[in-house]
């Protein structure tokens, strides 16, 4: 499975504690029971992505250090990656192919993330979740993806009120996902399952 975390053993535990969070973040039931995230490892592997992308963002705002350790937390979700593809049965040499085919995926969501949450809206930032979430493929935008764009604009806040050396020594906290769509006034009777809500990491 792809949320097997840490095989190898990283060598600063702040990138553990942060790439754990990110992992853990990802796999919170409310996104896949609320926000209709597909349960399937594309699905959970786009949260990683996505959650990733948020993190490495905001350190880089930070000063050298801070953009060292995000650089350090995508080396931590290659490692993660590679690993899991190796579990999975996938050949020596196909494992270099499907790596780069992953690193492309990481960076090209990266900018379009970026270029829409630089946005005043959350049109844009629906539409890149939708198509690359939930699989869309640039016709209508599903609601899922509307209310996950809530959930990135609630965490890119979060992340900036977050002290910049805490993040750099493992102190990583995200939004509950089911406390924005209380928020917004845009719930489920599903979020109401305490099995639905996250934890806060640091």
């Amino acid at each position: 499975m792809i949320f097997h975390l840490f095989r190898r053993t990283p060598r600063d535990p702040s990138i553990a504690s942060l790439y754990g969070a990110i992992v853990a973040q990802a796999r919170v039931r409310a996104f896949y029971q609320c926000y209709g995230v597909p349960d399937s490892v594309n699905g959970r592997f786009e949260l990683i992505v996505l959650h990733a992308v948020l993190l490495v963002s905001r350190l880089a705002r930070e000063a050298e250090p801070g953009r060292l350790i995000g650089q350090a937390v995508f080396d931590q979700f290659c490692d993660d990656m590679d690993a899991n593809l190796r579990e999975m049965g996938v050949g020596d040499l196909a494992v270099p192919r499907q790596m780069r085919g992953i690193g492309e995926a990481f960076y090209g969501r990266q900018r379009v993330y970026e270029e829409a949450m630089a946005e005043p809206d959350l049109a844009a930032l629906a539409v890149a979740l939708g198509r690359n979430v939930y699989g869309s493929g640039g016709q209508a935008v599903p609601a899922g993806a509307e209310r996950l764009a809530a959930y990135v604009r609630a965490a890119v806040g979060r992340l900036a009120a977050q002290d910049g050396a805490a993040l750099c020594r493992g102190k990583l906290g995200f939004p509950d996902p089911v406390q924005v769509l209380v928020e917004d006034d845009n719930i489920s009777s599903c979020c109401g399952n305490e099995d639905g809500k996250t934890k806060a990491h640091g």
